[in-house]
């Protein structure tokens, strides 16, 4: 049965990423432009993320921090206050809207509406460094959203985070993904656990400073 929903899940994310594209086009063009009045650099940050079966692709994101803001660091995590997010940044940020390029990635196949996150190739540590038990959560193509963005986003510690990542992967279903959308868009909509906070930290992260991690 999983291997059914699989494939039908991957019909889905063509179809609504397609879609989805299409009506949002217009946001896309005025948050573009909004960006590249408000700073300069790029209007698209890439970033390498593992993606299925530990297969490294480039996630696709709106720019919110100025160019050079690794040479300028706080750490892996941005953080309330951090001035290295632009005007511009903060809104998109706060809003989820610099997570919209994504569904670039989803169409190119690279990722799915719901599934784990995908993380950095260092962060919170290498793939090499994951147990079996955690390796389960790529064996699924990550998400904008998944399990353990419904139960605390980006407050909870990674550890936890993998687990609730593993328990999606065990159970995957429609109903389960249904259920992650609707919470989801309540938790995007009253901007709750959008804020990195020192739960988040782990002893095998590297000191490396990138755009944020979600």
């Amino acid at each position: 049965m999983k291997k059914v929903y699989t494939v039908f899940k991957r019909f889905m994310d063509i179809v609504l990423s397609i879609i989805g594209l299409i009506i949002i086009s217009p946001i896309l063009l005025i948050v573009s432009l909004a960006i590249k009045i408000d700073s300069k650099g790029p209007v698209i940050f890439k970033q390498e993320r593992i993606g299925k079966d530990g297969k490294v692709f480039k996630i696709y994101k709106f720019r919110s921090m100025v160019v050079g803001a690794e040479k300028m660091g706080t750490g892996v995590y941005s953080k309330k206050g951090d001035n290295r997010v632009t005007r511009v940044g903060k809104f998109i940020r706060m809003t989820s809207i610099d997570e919209l390029p994504q569904l670039v990635n989803i169409l190119k196949g690279e990722m799915s509406f719901i599934g784990p996150r995908p993380v950095l190739t260092y962060h919170p540590w290498k793939y090499e460094e994951y147990t079996p038990e955690q390796l389960k959560r790529f064996e699924v193509r990550p998400g904008v959203t998944g399990l353990a963005q419904i139960h605390g986003r980006k407050q909870v510690e990674w550890e936890k985070r993998i687990k609730y990542d593993v328990e999606y992967v065990e159970k995957l279903g429609l109903w389960l993904d249904i259920k992650i959308f609707f919470i989801t868009i309540y938790k995007v909509l009253f901007m709750k656990d959008n804020e990195n906070t020192e739960k988040t930290t782990n002893t095998k992260e590297t000191e490396r400073t990138e755009e944020k991690v979600s």
